[in-house]
């Protein structure tokens, strides 16, 4: 099998627009393609029209929220990583882990521990993609 040597995608969906720009600007230095959507329903959109190696998701969103999101991705594209950035706490959390949730950071968060952690995961795609 050859290797796969595209850039990874990821995908950032948020309902705050400033969280989705600074997650595009910690990228930009990175190796990888990044769009991002401003609530759950575009985000699930863009998806399935260009599927995304990772997806950095919110919890708490108008249309779609993350929870669903996370059940999608995982019963539709299992091999999909993701990680949640949400200002929720508690059982939204939990269930975020539950669902399939990689990695949870909640607001406000480290930025070089978030960097660290998804180049970590990027890291593990390109590992995958190469055997």
């Amino acid at each position: 099998m050859p290797n796969d040597n595209r850039k990874p995608k990821v995908l950032v969906i948020d309902d705050d627009e400033s969280i989705c720009q600074l997650i595009i600007d910690l990228l930009e230095n990175e190796e990888v393609d990044v769009t991002s959507a401003i609530d759950g329903l575009r985000g699930m959109r863009l998806f399935r029209q260009n599927p995304a190696d990772l997806v950095i998701t919110d919890i708490v969103m108008p249309g779609m929220e993350g929870l669903e999101i996370i059940r999608d991705l995982k019963k539709n594209y299992p091999d999909t990583e993701i990680i949640v950035i949400s200002g929720a706490s508690g059982e939204y959390i939990d269930h975020a882990k539950v669902f399939g949730a990689r990695h949870i950071f909640v607001k406000p968060f480290d930025v070089k521990t978030l960097l660290s952690t998804v180049r970590k995961i990027l890291e593990d795609i390109k590992v995958k993609r190469q055997s």
